[in-house]
């Protein structure tokens, strides 16, 4: 933890920090409809397929990378932090397409959208 807050605060940019809630929490997970690009830091279970949708298929953020030793150094995060908000190539093409993804899910669950539409057809199933 202490490696990420050095990482994140070493860019000297703004950020939000989403951490895992505990056991028992009511907490939500933030989601493709915020609009605001991702670094991941996956550790186990489905962390790791959503780390590669948000890199390579939605190209919404990248993946934080762990040294030799198996642990993530703060200067990576801060290259990933660099990567997404800076004024590169990359970063543009990132914040463009979280900024995209944001449209389409909140256009899906508008009423008449896809989520919407999809999620009444179920519930009229089962009434």
């Amino acid at each position: 933890m202490e490696k990420i807050l050095l990482g994140l605060t070493g860019t000297c940019r703004p950020f939000l920090w989403v951490i895992r809630p505990s056991a028992g929490s009511n907490d939500r997970e933030e989601s493709l409809a915020t609009g605001v690009p991702v670094l991941g830091f996956p550790q186990f279970s489905d962390q790791t397929t959503n780390a590669k949708m948000v890199e390579e298929v939605w190209r919404t953020g990248v993946r934080a990378r762990v040294n030799e030793d198996g642990t993530l150094e703060a200067e990576e995060i801060e290259r990933c932090l660099e990567m997404v908000m800076g004024g590169g190539q990359r970063g543009e093409e990132i914040r463009r397409n979280a900024k995209r993804w944001k449209g389409l899910t909140l256009e899906a669950v508008m009423e008449g959208g896809s989520s919407y539409n999809n999620l009444n057809a179920f519930l009229e199933k089962i009434e």
